[in-house]
């Protein structure tokens, strides 16, 4: 059976009561994209800011009364809003497909440095004597396919391979999924900690964890300020930040601050076009950084805290 989908291009103030006419209206399900190539990063805490033009999708199991429902949702759009005219809305038939099983075919199992394997949660391991995350790319925040994580994920791999990991205590910072403190700890670290600002990623950190027979004692998740509450030092030996440009030169004192004495520290969420700074504001800190690596016009930088 063939969906129903309606579509309209709003501006913020208008997705709350557009989305509340379709979900009368008998909606399946509503989805908010993004109009153009105009992310939203870092938003603060407890808010979920929109695009300043945003695609509000509406999807329906039921093809019939579609002009009347139309006029249905103009007449209450006019109600509620008088005087502001009711968005365009644009309808189009899907074809019925199993979109959860072509979402999950799009995910496969990924290799990371030497020893690492990234392994979607319905996936076998391609090899099980390798070291395998398993992680469910459903609870988003991080899956290893971005390149700022899948460097990340290769420097841990080898600062394992060279011992530098082994049974470290390692901090987080921007944990998102938990992704790389989870996979810190299976190459070997001996504790990490993870912080967010986002409740839902301690949440996703915390499952995944848990799909991975992580023990609560060995992964421990917190807000950013609450670290010195849960009782960890104020240095680490190996500290990741993969977040974003802004923060990382905002914050520089503070997660540089982090680094124990010869401890390493690995940044990225970065942009080619603003290593420079990100390297100045570390090096301020007397960090000694190391050459860039650059992916995809991403960036990894990595340093030192000398002795």
């Amino acid at each position: 059976m063939p969906w129903l989908q309606l579509k309209a291009r709003i501006a913020p103030e208008q997705a709350e009561l557009l989305e509340e006419l379709l979900m009368e209206e008998g909606a399946t399900a509503i989805t908010l994209q993004d109009a153009h190539d105009d992310p939203v990063f870092e938003p603060e805490r407890g808010t979920t800011p929109l695009w300043d033009e945003t695609v509000l999708t509406g999807l329906y199991d039921d093809l019939e009364g579609l002009p009347a429902m139309r006029e249905r949702l103009a007449a209450a759009w006019a109600q509620a809003m008088p005087g502001e005219p009711c968005p365009e809305i644009e309808h189009e038939l899907l074809a019925d497909r199993d979109w959860e099983r072509e979402w999950m075919e799009d995910f496969k199992p990924l290799r990371m440095g030497q020893r690492l394997w990234i392994v979607p949660s319905w996936h076998e391991p391609p090899d099980p004597d390798a070291v395998n995350l398993h992680l469910d790319p459903g609870l988003a925040f991080g899956t290893g396919t971005h390149p700022t994580t899948a460097l990340c994920l290769e420097w841990l791999d080898d600062l394992a391979l060279t011992g530098e990991l082994n049974e470290q205590d390692v901090l987080d910072i921007g944990c998102g999924s938990g992704i790389l403190a989870i996979a810190a700890l299976k190459l070997g670290a001996g504790q990490a900690t993870g912080t967010d600002i986002d409740p839902q990623a301690l949440q996703a950190s915390r499952d995944n964890a848990i799909r991975n027979a992580i023990e609560d004692d060995d992964l421990r998740l917190c807000y950013p300020e609450e670290l010195a509450d849960i009782g960890k030092a104020a240095t680490f030996p190996v500290v990741i930040a993969n977040i974003l440009a802004g923060p990382l030169i905002e914050l520089a004192a503070t997660i540089a601050g982090h680094a124990a004495p010869a401890g390493r520290l690995v940044l990225s969420g970065i942009l080619e076009s603003q290593a420079d700074e990100v390297i100045e504001a570390y090096r301020e800190q007397g960090l000694v950084m190391d050459e860039p690596v650059i992916r995809e016009g991403w960036v990894r930088l990595s340093g030192r805290r000398p002795t």
